[in-house]
């Protein structure tokens, strides 16, 4: 294929990547959150039944990431099957009439699982594809997907709180354009993106104990993550409206979030791969600890705003330096370690919703909720500062050596960093079986 034939392909690849995580993720996931508001004023739930819908998202989402560990066949087709769940689950939202509670819990679960099965898979698919058209880089362009749909849903849930629209409208509103998304992409996710390319060597450079302290440190860590993000990525539009009553503000809120996502993901991309992991994560956890405290401090339009930016430009970036740091762990031996990586934090955001219903029905606000999320982030914060202090030196010779070496050799799928900003552990894609 000529050079300019691949880029334009490349190209296609890139942005119907992110349109089908705009899908899973700005939709499939994270639709909920604007509807959310709606559905309490609908009296479709109150604000404990919503904690536990999102909490059944959450776990299906945990659930579909460790289903994608040993899932097999082609993984365009896995794609094309989670896109299509996703477009008949939410429509699903919007149909039922009165539904009851068991009813949309498994609704918002199995979303979840479809929306894992889209984001490990066009993970592992698109990237791989890029590797074999010479244009890497490209991946941070897929990782925006998931900043797009939210800001998207978020601008059209406002719009409909503007005009009355009931829950129901809201959720076949976003069925539809799930189904539009999905179709432009369709065309792409159909065929083999299996490589000839050689495997990277595995670099370790670790006493066992050492490793074994760093692995466990990383673990606990990244699980903070999940649950220190949660409340406020679930709750912020009732919170910022029961802040702001009559105000329209509170509908930009979301969308603003999501825009910082797009916007982080394409910054975290920028960043050296020889730059120290675990500093990196302290200084993320920092920034969304202020952005959470932000929201308890400043109760008004640049609290909340503050706290959107700060909340969204380091979501992304947790995820990939945590997946590279397991790769500086293990190497081509990480794939365990990630999903492990994968459940500590789904536990997170599994626990975190429904804890701060239980909290909220007792205090009478969300405070006492973002503020352990506060604290949670502040710890893993501390901890990843730990150990960068611990072994800092031995931390950069060991990835300016992985750097070095991987210029030296073609590269391999899982061996991009962009790779590493799916939450879940995407799997290996050499081992996937074609169309054919």
């Amino acid at each position: 294929m000529p050079a300019t034939g691949m880029r334009s392909e490349a190209v296609r690849v890139a942005i119907s990547g992110a349109l089908a995580l705009a899908v899973a993720m700005g939709i499939g996931r994270f639709a909920f959150t604007p509807l959310l508001p709606i559905m309490l004023h609908d009296g479709v739930v109150d604000l404990t039944v919503g904690g536990w819908l999102a909490t059944a998202n959450y776990l299906g989402y945990f659930l579909g990431a460790l289903l994608c560990m040993v899932l097999g066949g082609s993984p365009a087709r896995l794609i094309r099957m989670g896109l299509a769940a996703t477009v008949v689950l939410t429509l699903g939202m919007g149909i039922a009439d009165a539904p009851a509670l068991w009813l949309l819990i498994g609704l918002r679960a199995l979303a979840g699982i479809a929306s894992a099965l889209v984001f490990v898979f066009v993970s592992g698919w698109c990237l791989q594809r890029l590797v074999q058209l010479h244009a890497p880089a490209l991946g941070g362009i897929i990782y925006c997907g998931p900043g797009i749909g939210i800001l998207l849903t978020g601008l059209a849930g406002g719009a409909m709180v503007a005009h009355g629209w009931p829950a129901a409208y809201g959720w076949l509103a976003f069925g539809v354009l799930a189904l539009l998304l999905s179709a432009s992409v369709w065309h792409t996710f159909s065929g083999s993106s299996r490589s000839q390319a050689p495997i990277a060597e595995h670099l370790q450079g670790l006493g066992a104990a050492q490793l074994k302290r760093q692995t466990i440190g990383l673990v606990l860590g990244y699980g903070l993550a999940g649950f220190g993000y949660i409340i406020t990525a679930t709750f912020l539009p009732v919170i910022a409206r029961q802040a702001l009553p009559g105000s329209h503000w509170p509908d930009l809120f979301w969308p603003l979030f999501g825009l910082c996502i797009a916007i982080g993901a394409l910054l975290a991309t920028r960043i050296p791969a020889h730059s120290d992991n675990r500093l990196l994560l302290a200084i993320c956890y920092l920034l969304q600890a202020g952005g959470v405290l932000s929201s308890i401090s400043l109760p008004n339009v640049a609290g909340y705003a503050l706290s959107s930016v700060l909340l969204g430009m380091p979501f992304t970036a947790i995820t990939l330096f945590a997946m590279r740091d397991a790769r500086r762990l293990r190497g081509d031996h990480a794939r365990s370690l990630m999903g492990l990586l994968t459940a500590a934090y789904g536990i997170g955001q599994i626990i975190g919703p429904p804890l701060a219903t239980q909290l909220v029905q007792r205090t009478g606000s969300f405070t006492a909720a973002l503020s352990i999320a506060a604290i949670m982030l502040l710890a893993g914060a501390c901890l990843f500062g730990v150990m960068y202090r611990q072994a800092p030196v031995a931390q950069a010779a060991q990835l300016t050596h992985d750097f070095a070496s991987r210029r030296r050799r073609p590269i391999r799928v899982d061996a991009v960093p962009a790779l590493a900003v799916s939450p879940a552990c995407v799997p290996d894609v050499a081992d996937w079986p074609t169309d054919d």
